[in-house]
């Protein structure tokens, strides 16, 4: 029997969404503002209201060309195929299913996310560039687990669910609860 590989891409209506809202957001502002100058901070970086809505359409501003950015990218960002699973997100590292040590699912509030042990040597091999406070970066270091990272499917086309299925329906042995 062939098994099928799963390929895991940014979802095109998640991002879509992201930048509309971001965009929207900013627009909304503007225009209470144009309707109501009264109410506008005065443009000065003494006023406190300005540089918070500064910093707040500087983040919106991040958020719209991250939507855009992701939308056009079509790139495979998880892969998992026979040859074991390979990791996208700007890093495009393979680990084979002889470095993978566990895989397991964890719930963070309610959505679930993958946990992926790798053998430390593997690990270190791999150089991830992983990052505790990156807020929108998919692959995460695991607290109290040195050679461990965490993919989050936040704005991916595939849940964490099918990703462990898939990592089960290859390599069974390797999925603990």
């Amino acid at each position: 029997m062939r098994l099928t590989p799963l390929e895991a891409r940014y979802s095109r209506v998640h991002n879509a969404s992201l930048a509309a809202v971001a965009v929207g957001m900013i627009a909304v502002a503007v225009g209470h503002f144009i309707a109501e100058p009264a109410n506008a901070p005065t443009l000065s970086i003494n006023d406190p209201r300005f540089v918070l809505f500064l910093m707040l359409a500087g983040s919106l501003v991040y958020f719209a060309w991250l939507g855009i950015s992701r939308f056009n990218n079509r790139e495979v960002q998880l892969l998992i195929d026979h040859d074991g699973i390979r990791l996208g997100f700007g890093r495009d590292k393979r680990l084979a299913w002889d470095d993978i040590v566990w895989v397991r699912l964890q719930r963070l509030a309610f959505r679930p996310q993958l946990q992926i042990g790798i053998a430390p040597e593997a690990f270190m091999a791999a150089n991830l560039s992983l990052a505790m406070f990156n807020l929108d970066d998919s692959l995460r270091p695991i607290r109290g687990m040195p050679s461990a990272v965490l993919v989050r499917d936040n704005g991916l086309d595939v849940g964490a669910s099918a990703l462990l299925a898939a990592v089960k329906s290859f390599r069974p042995n390797l999925v603990r609860s």
